[in-house]
């Protein structure tokens, strides 16, 4: 039998349970970390290229990392919530065949899951504001790093535990096809590895091709067989990921963000990034900075 490893490591952010109303209402919502909602009471919206989906007391809620949506309620919504980053040596995400919002009827079990991940982390909440373009800055995510480090081993082991059990309600065969991504073939994970470990330097496919021992046309092909995308179309989009991150968590001006992201100058930066993104990179920074406090 084969054995098969978790290779996937999750790392909290924030954790609340809130009560919201009308000025949770924010456009263009796109953050480096997943999303989870459990809803009790009320109603919401959540809205994207794939249309409206309606928040219901009962449910559960996945929004994947790097995933467009809208968030809105008319009237009154109720929700625990759980924002974390994920992690993997290869850089295939759990749901990388799947940036799409997923929802499910919530069990007895993923409620008290939820309820427990908040009573043992407590003091995780956003606490400044519900608007996405207020906390996502680089000091409140340096403050809930170092509180993860704070954490006794138990607390960090059954954190990790809860997440994990709370993720697998939605890993799916049809959707996250993970049959798929067993079969990878170690020559394309392994170039994966090297394109995130190398996403500031020049990454030609004819060297990717050489590193693989392929002929250049050849490895395309599988490459694009295995992984849905094209070489080139994969690194552009890590790169512009990994833009994303810096663009939210620092202050580093455009310029070095490309340098930083292997692009050759800023102008093919900017036009990449808003082709993928829908936003030019300043006014990414600029809906990530305003602070508009909710009262």
């Amino acid at each position: 039998m084969t054995r098969k490893l978790i290779k996937n490591y999750f790392h909290l952010l924030n954790t609340d349970y809130v009560k919201l109303g009308v000025k949770w209402n924010f456009n263009n919502v796109i953050s480096p970390y997943y999303r989870i909602y459990y809803i009790d009471e009320g109603e919401g919206v959540i809205s994207s290229l794939a249309g409206n989906l309606v928040l219901k007391p009962g449910y559960l809620y996945l929004i994947p990392s790097f995933t467009l949506c809208d968030l809105s309620c008319s009237h009154f919504l109720s929700q625990y919530f759980v924002q974390f980053f994920e992690e993997s040596p290869d850089g295939l995400s759990l749901f990388a065949h799947c940036r799409k919002i997923m929802h499910l009827a919530a069990t007895s079990v993923d409620i008290a899951n939820v309820r427990r991940l908040l009573a043992i982390n407590p003091g995780r909440g956003i606490n400044r504001s519900d608007d996405p373009k207020v906390y996502e800055k680089d000091i409140y995510y340096k403050e809930y790093t170092e509180l993860n480090n704070l954490q006794s081993i138990s607390a960090q082991y059954e954190t990790q535990g809860i997440i994990l059990q709370l993720i697998s309600r939605f890993l799916k065969p049809e959707i996250c096809r993970p049959d798929k991504l067993a079969v990878i073939p170690s020559v394309i994970l392994e170039t994966i590895s090297y394109i995130q470990l190398n996403i500031s330097s020049v990454l030609k496919v004819s060297h990717l091709a050489a590193r693989a021992h392929l002929n250049t046309d050849y490895f395309s092909r599988i490459f694009h067989r295995y992984t849905g995308k094209s070489p080139v179309t994969y690194i552009l989009e890590k790169r512009i990921e990994r833009a994303q991150y810096l663009i939210i968590t620092t202050t580093h001006q455009y310029g070095d963000i490309a340098q930083l992201t292997g692009f050759e100058n800023s102008q093919y930066f900017s036009r990449i990034f808003k082709r993928l993104t829908g936003l030019t990179p300043g006014a990414y920074r600029t809906q990530n900075k305003t602070m508009n406090l909710i009262d």
